[in-house]
C-alpha cells in the first residue's frame, strides 16, 4: 500500500491526473471514504488526465456519469446501492472492460469489485483541507511519487 497526502482540492485533482497518466483503459478504481473526502475532486482530476473535457459532477442521482477522453470514463455513485438487484439495475456489470470505471462508495459493492481493482481509501488529515490517500494496486514509481 502507498500513501499520498494532499492539502487542497487542487492537489487532490493533480493526484487523480497523475494516476490517470498510468492507466491503460480498462481499470476499475474503487474509492472508499465518507462524505466530503474529495472523491469527486479526485475523479475530476482523473477524468481530465484521461483527456475528458466534460464537467465532472457526482452521479448521486444518475448513478453513473459518462465522460469521453482517450478512453471512456464511467463514474459510478454506489451510495444508494444496498442489494445485488440495485447493483444490477445500475448496469455496472455491462460497463466492465469497456473503459475506466471509477466508483464512489465502493464499500457498498465490495463483493462485486474485480480482484484487480485499484483500491483507494480517502480519509481526513490533520486539518479540514488535508486528505490522506491509501492506495492499493499502484506503486509510488508508477505515478511518479
Amino acid at each position: 500500500m502507498n500513501r499520498f497526502i494532499t492539502n487542497s482540492a487542487e492537489e487532490t485533482e493533480q493526484l487523480g491526473e497523475r494516476i490517470a497518466s498510468k492507466l491503460k483503459g480498462m481499470e476499475v478504481i474503487a474509492l472508499f471514504g465518507g462524505l466530503g473526502m474529495g472523491k469527486t475532486a479526485f475523479t475530476r482530476g482523473l477524468a481530465r488526465g484521461l483527456g475528458a473535457d466534460d464537467v465532472v459532477s457526482s452521479p448521486t442521482f444518475a448513478l453513473v456519469n459518462e465522460y469521453s477522453g482517450r478512453v471512456p470514463v464511467y463514474h459510478f455513485d454506489m451510495y444508494r446501492v444496498t442489494s445485488w438487484d440495485d447493483l444490477y439495475s445500475t448496469g455496472f456489470f455491462d460497463y466492465l472492460d469497456t473503459g475506466v470505471l471509477i466508483i464512489e462508495w465502493s464499500e457498498n459493492i465490495e463483493g462485486a469489485l474485480p480482484e484487480n481493482a485499484l483500491r483507494i481509501t480517502i480519509s481526513r488529515g490533520e486539518n479540514d483541507n488535508q486528505r490522506i490517500f491509501d492506495i492499493e494496486g499502484v506503486t509510488l514509481e508508477d505515478i511518479g511519487g
